[in-house]
């Protein structure tokens, strides 16, 4: 049985790719183990825009506090060695992973402006990654800032990364456009060598006995994977970039209907996060499993076989099967 798939041109075994769960792959010793468990690809933990301003910031510090003191000033100046920060651990972090396993290795840049992206990008490829996720994290809140300027801001940063790098390169979206599948096609039209839908926004609670804002991390359920089914059954055929699907793949199932409305790859984080590293092994299984009662006999023959273009009944993924589900809803 042939699982294999292809993503941004790169040939993986499986579907099966661990993402950006920080705590797994903050660690080279994990990331080997999601390779033995059977992972095609590991995206790693996001490299922060924030991390990227506090070092310019630390380093200008470093370089110019009391310098205009005494001659002796000049021996302030940090070793090169000892000047270690957020963003040179995570270069290192690449070029060791990529020495530990022989599975592809995507870096990922969380940011949300186009400045300061692209020397990194240049860096990661250098250190050895094998393509790049933009995990494009943008809440605007300037109410005089137009769709029309933050949807641009995406298409700059875009381009300011694939100019800068010949390696892959996806961006990770959130839904939340006037237009989705206008934001695709230019995406698409920009370069974008693979999407990744989609992004969740981690909201923030209210503590009611200290007052205080506090971040709030849930984990995905199996509901979440609904809004990404459809916008990649959607969107297959209809752009060039390959389509990844994230949030809410928890089971074997699960990865099949991905798969069945055109997903190159499925995104496994809060599953991993909850039952292990060794859930991989047992998705595959199942996958396996299922195919094999079905008489598929490749991956290559699940994908987009259900997208909007091979449905019997194209209205399924449109508003028509709004008011079907609605009408046919029984309470208890």
């Amino acid at each position: 049985m042939d699982l294999s798939t292809t993503y941004m041109g790169l040939k993986l075994r499986t579907p099966l790719v661990p993402s950006a769960a920080a705590p797994l792959t903050e660690e080279v010793d994990n990331i080997k183990r999601m390779e033995d468990a059977g992972a095609a690809a590991v995206i790693l933990y996001s490299l922060f825009e924030e991390q990227l301003r506090i070092e310019r910031l630390n380093l200008h510090h470093a370089l110019t506090d009391n310098t205009e003191s005494f001659a002796e000033s000049l021996t302030y100046f940090p070793e090169p060695d000892d000047y270690t920060v957020g963003p040179e651990m995570y270069l290192e972090h690449i070029r060791k992973a990529k020495a530990a396993v022989k599975i592809p290795i995507i870096a990922s840049l969380n940011g949300s402006s186009a400045g300061g992206w692209t020397d990194y990008a240049q860096q990661m490829q250098q250190a050895g990654a094998d393509a790049i996720e933009l995990n494009i994290y943008y809440i605007p809140t300037d109410t005089d800032l137009s769709g029309a300027d933050v949807e641009q801001t995406y298409i700059d940063i875009l381009k300011a990364v694939k100019s800068a790098v010949t390696i892959p390169v996806a961006v990770k979206l959130s839904p939340f456009f006037s237009n989705f599948a206008n934001m695709a096609k230019r995406l698409d039209d920009a370069g974008a060598n693979g999407l990744t839908l989609f992004n969740r926004f981690y909201q923030p609670d209210i503590h009611l006995e200290t007052l205080e804002v506090e971040p709030n991390i849930l984990l995905s359920t199996p509901m979440a994977m609904r809004l990404p089914l459809r916008w990649i059954a959607l969107l297959h055929k209809r752009i060039k970039a390959d389509l990844a699907a994230t949030g809410g793949i928890h089971r074997a199932s699960d990865v099949i209907k991905m798969l069945m409305v055109g997903a190159s790859t499925t995104q496994l984080c809060s599953v991993l996060l909850r039952h292990g590293i060794t859930k991989i092994t047992a998705i595959e299984r199942e996958l396996c499993e299922w195919m094999e009662q079905h008489e598929y006999e490749s991956v290559a023959q699940l994908q987009g076989s259900l997208s909007q273009i091979n449905c019997p009944n194209p209205a399924a993924y449109e508003r028509a099967q709004y008011m079907k589900a609605i009408s046919s809803y029984k309470a208890d």
